[in-house]
């Protein structure tokens, strides 16, 4: 019965009057609410899900709660969680979309014409479309109500199920298009969030990976604590290796969301931008960038995403980012050989216009400000015969008028990039203009440059004289140098300065045709010129030297112009309050005096500076002031340039100050820098000799850190000697002890010898054993003073190095010691010859015995016997008598070797009492240059206490004094005490 009422509502048509769209919707939301059977749920959403587009705002007011209770309890189903979700999506997406024609869906939709989506509200009806982005924005604020309800939709999409996954996806991004921070301040807080999000890109179904793109796109816009989550959870790896997988650049539109995320990731984010740099994605870029020989027929998609690769490479290297980061990214892209790459694309041919002129603007950020990379541009040729720069071929298209506008704006800025903080690229340029560097053959950029300047293109002049200006920034060298440039005007006439041919430009404006060309001519003109003499007393000579400059700028500057001439009127004034600011006076009609009467008398002061702030109120100054690249709507727009803004902030207020002062506060002005110079150059002589004093005090000190160094070394030294000596003392009492045994043996030797005389054969057994260890003791002699031979050598070794190094008389205690232990050895030795002599004597008298004892008429075999042994005792006392000789030729050798320890020991102990002579003297001078600092810094302090009195007599007068320069002074002042206190702790450690 419940399917047939369903069928009723549902399917069939019974006779009697329709049901409403909104009674349908009614029905079928008590359904879903009431309903106990899945199947019964799951038909209602569906037919809810079919009803959604045309009746969304019957359906998201009535269902929503529904559908959202749905997705809390029927989480088994993945059939009603994907009719619920898509349901919730088809009432707050906002994207003229058509949705795939699923024949389940048109099975199970009532009898009410369903059609496209908002086919009942007209696309050209702005305000339908605009009603019906409110109501996707209100049913996005009432399912946002309970933050639940973003935590249940995260949960989903951890759902496998395509049928889930899918409108999940799609339901958050329209929930962030809608209302994305309150979204993400719900995802960020919300467990785990951004780490499903991010799992979306794993996903091997490329409908949901892709959607997933999309997802991640919406979410990290402006959120920078979402875009450093996202970078952390390993995006670059996976948006950089599905780009590859898609064929880079001629991928399709999923390299271009993918490239959109990562912009999304990477600008204004320092720390992802350090992150990408530190992991080596930028190497990974490169081949992206690989064109070939035919560059025809590229795709729309194409340059689409090489258009986004570009720009990816300029976020990177933005001069908005922090210039540490900016110049470690272009290093990066130099050694890589990006660079080398993108420079490739410059010079190839067939490349569209637009990637072209993307390509000019990266490659300028790339070198702006990097010397290295400033250095391989200037050494980039084109492909042409003969091989041109690089530079000279842009510059080509710059003053060309037939080249697009937006292109002739990227070859200026790439002209300015490579001349900014490079003062080498400055000096090239210019030298391209001066008579001995031109080379009637080729084309350099200096006579472009001219050629620009002086065409009859209002435009190019612009450019010319703003790039030339660029070659001039903050370079002394080449503003002076760019004045002796001189040019042909025509034939007959002789040649005129460059400096000269501007201001005749100038005065001569009203001849060209079309008024505002000419305004921005003479715009670009004034430009140049103030740039040039600005902070240049010698070209403000040159150009007040010729006597009509300064009536024309007078004239300019009194006449009471139209709207588009008061920028004119502004820049001439400036240009002539620079005349005053920067004039040396050496031009007797024009001093600084001179000039200033001569506003008041034509201009009037306060008029002056009136028209003076005409340049800072103009509209266009603003815009030029935001940002280095030039980047105008409009070529008429073109007027002020980002470093021209620079300089008119810097010299507004002083020419203002300057131009108001009268002579007597000019005298005295002079007369306080006079002042102020001469005691700053005397400060700056007393803290050059106090820096020579610290240097010398500083040198001083590392010699006697060295000394005290090398002094711990020779203690160290002798104190090993020392041990060595105790060693060699317990190993010669050790010898000694030894040696006296032997000459016990030796004397029961002898007197057992005594007893040959009986003859008996005992008794030579006897006197035979003792020869044996006699014999034994004397080999074990001649080992142990062979091992003394060796010890005393390295005494001797030793007690040379203790010689060099040794300090104090320690050692020479110790060495006294083992002199006389040697002496005791040899009066040992001396003993054991004597006792051997007395061996001899006996040995004779022994024989005299035997013999007498052999004439006898009866001699036994005995006697015989004895006889044999008497000759072996013999043989052996030789033998005793020739290692005594020996040991007597080594002692004479110790005697000697004791003789060189001696000088030794003496030399040492003469060197030690030397090095502490210096070191007394070292102290001493120490001290004397501490004296001489006190008394120098008393003179700083006397002279500091001057400069504060003029200072304060200036403050008196009204004279403004910089407060920077005050606090700089006495931070110097601070710092040279400190380094004071500093020197005095060290000298009392070292006094100590």
């Amino acid at each position: 019965m419940t399917m047939n009422f369903f069928r009723g509502v549902m399917g069939g048509q019974p006779a009697g009057p329709q049901p409403t769209g909104a009674e349908t919707i009614h029905k079928l939301c008590d359904r879903v609410a009431s309903s106990t059977l899945l199947e019964d749920r799951r038909d209602a959403v569906r037919a809810l899900k079919s009803l959604s587009k045309k009746y969304r705002l019957e359906v998201g007011t009535q269902a929503m709660d529904h559908l959202v209770h749905i997705l809390q309890t029927d989480r088994s189903d993945s059939e009603i969680l994907g009719y619920a979700l898509d349901t919730l999506y088809n009432i707050i997406c906002n994207d003229e979309e058509e949705e795939q024609d699923e024949s389940e869906d048109m099975a199970a939709a009532p009898p009410i014409p369903v059609s496209g989506k908002h086919k009942n509200v007209p696309v050209s009806d702005e305000n339908a479309q605009k009603q019906e982005e409110d109501l996707g924005v209100l049913f996005t604020d009432k399912f946002l109500g309970d933050s639940e309800n973003v935590t249940l939709l995260l949960t989903l999409l951890e759902e496998f199920d395509f049928h889930v996954r899918w409108p999940g996806v799609k339901l958050l991004t329209a929930l962030l298009k809608n209302q994305c921070n309150q979204v993400q301040g719900v995802i960020l807080v919300s467990p785990m969030g951004v780490s499903r999000l991010m799992d979306l890109l794993a996903d091997s179904r490329e409908v949901i990976r892709n959607d997933g793109l999309l997802l991640l796109q919406q979410l990290t816009k402006g959120n920078a604590a979402i875009q450093k989550i996202v970078a952390f959870e390993n995006a670059f790896e996976r948006l950089l290796d599905i780009i590859t997988e898609e064929g880079s650049s001629d991928g399709g539109i999923v390299v271009e969301d993918c490239l959109l995320l990562l912009v999304n990731l990477l600008k204004n984010n320092s720390s992802n931008q350090n992150f990408f740099k530190e992991g080596s994605y930028i190497q990974r870029m490169k081949p992206w960038f690989e064109v070939g020989d035919d560059n025809s027929g590229w795709s729309a998609q194409k340059v689409t995403n090489l258009h986004l690769m570009l720009q990816l490479v300029r976020v990177m290297v933005s001069p908005v980012n922090s210039p540490g980061a900016t110049s470690s990214c272009q290093k990066s892209m130099y050694q890589c050989g990006l660079l080398q790459q993108l420079c490739t694309i410059l010079m190839a041919t067939g490349v569209p216009a637009d990637i072209l002129t993307e390509t000019i603007n990266t490659v300028s950020e790339v070198i702006r400000g990097s010397q290295i990379n400033q250095d391989y541009f200037a050494s980039v040729n084109a492909p042409s015969n003969p091989p041109r720069p690089a530079i000279v071929v842009l510059l080509m298209s710059m003053v060309n008028e037939r080249q697009p506008f937006v292109l002739r704006c990227a070859v200026l800025y790439c002209f300015q990039c490579f001349l900014y903080k490079n003062q080498k690229g400055q000096g090239e340029i210019v030298a391209t203009l001066l008579p001995s560097t031109i080379d009637a053959n080729s084309i350099s950029a200096g006579q472009l440059l001219c050629g620009g300047l002086f065409s009859a293109d209002s435009l190019s002049n612009w450019c010319a004289a703003v790039a030339l200006a660029h070659a001039l920034q903050d370079n002394l060298t080449q503003k002076e140098q760019l004045l002796r440039v001189q040019l042909a005007t025509s034939l007959g006439k002789p040649p005129v300065s460059l400096l000269q041919q501007c201001t005749n430009i100038l005065s001569q404006g009203d001849k060209i045709n079309r008024r505002g060309s000419k305004v921005q001519t003479r715009v670009g003109l004034l430009m140049l010129l103030c740039t040039w003499i600005s902070n240049c007393p010698i070209a403000v000579t040159h150009f007040l030297h010729n006597q009509e400059n300064v009536p024309f700028l007078t004239g300019q500057i009194s006449e009471n112009l139209g709207e588009d001439e008061r920028l004119v009127q502004g820049l001439c004034a400036l240009l002539l309050g620079i005349c005053i600011y920067y004039n040396d006076n050496s031009l007797e009609n024009y001093t600084k005096e001179k000039l200033k009467q001569l506003i008041e008398k034509r201009i009037g002061k306060e008029n002056f500076v009136e028209k003076l702030g005409f340049v800072t109120k103009h509209e266009l100054y603003s815009r030029a002031a935001q940002k280095p690249q030039p980047v105008f709507p409009s070529p008429e727009q073109m007027l002020f340039d980002h470093e021209f803004t620079k300089l008119v902030k810097e010299l507004e207020g002083v020419i203002t100050k300057a131009v108001h002062k009268t002579s007597e506060e000019e005298k005295k002005e002079e007369e306080v820098k006079k002042t102020l110079e001469q005691h700053d150059s005397i400060v700056i002589q007393y803290k050059d000799l106090i820096r020579d004093q610290d240097t010398q005090i500083q040198e001083l000190r590392e010699q006697v850190s060295t000394l005290s160094l090398n002094s711990e070394q020779m203690q160290n030294q002798i104190t090993q000697q020392q041990s060595q000596i105790q060693q060699h003392k317990d190993q010669y009492n050790i010898l000694k002890l030894k040696l006296g045994k032997d000459s016990q043996g030796l004397s029961s030797s002898h007197g057992e010898g005594a007893h040959v005389n009986g003859l008996h054969s005992e008794e030579l057994s006897q006197l035979r054993e003792e020869v044996e260890e006699l014999r034994r003791q004397h080999t074990l002699q001649h080992t142990q003073l062979s091992d003394k031979d060796s010890l005393i050598n390295t005494l001797r070794c030793g007690a040379a190095a203790a010689a060099q190094t040794a300090e104090g008389g320690a050692g020479g205690s110790d060495n006294t010691e083992l002199l006389g232990e040697v002496e005791s050895l040899r009066s040992r030795v001396q003993a054991q010859c004597a006792e051997i002599s007395q061996l001899q004597t006996e040995r004779l008298e022994l024989i005299r015995r035997a013999e007498a004892v052999s004439s006898a008429p009866a001699s036994s075999s005995e006697s015989s016997a004895d006889t044999v042994t008497v000759s072996e005792l013999e043989s052996r006392l030789a033998a005793q008598t020739t290692e005594a000789e020996r040991l007597k030729e080594e002692c004479r050798g110790l005697r000697e070797g004791h003789a060189g320890l001696e000088q030794q020991l003496a030399s040492a102990q003469s060197t030690v009492a030397i090095e502490q002579t210096e070191k007394t003297k070292l102290q001493q001078e120490v001290q004397e240059s501490k004296k001489e600092q006190d008394d120098l810094l008393m003179l700083l302090a006397d002279q500091d206490q001057k400069i504060l009195n003029l200072k304060q007599r200036l403050r008196d007068l009204g004279e403004t004094i910089d407060e920077d320069e005050d606090e700089i002074d006495a931070r110097d002042q601070f710092g040279e005490d400190d380094d004071d206190d500093d020197d005095e702790e060290e000298d009392e450690e070292n006094n100590d």
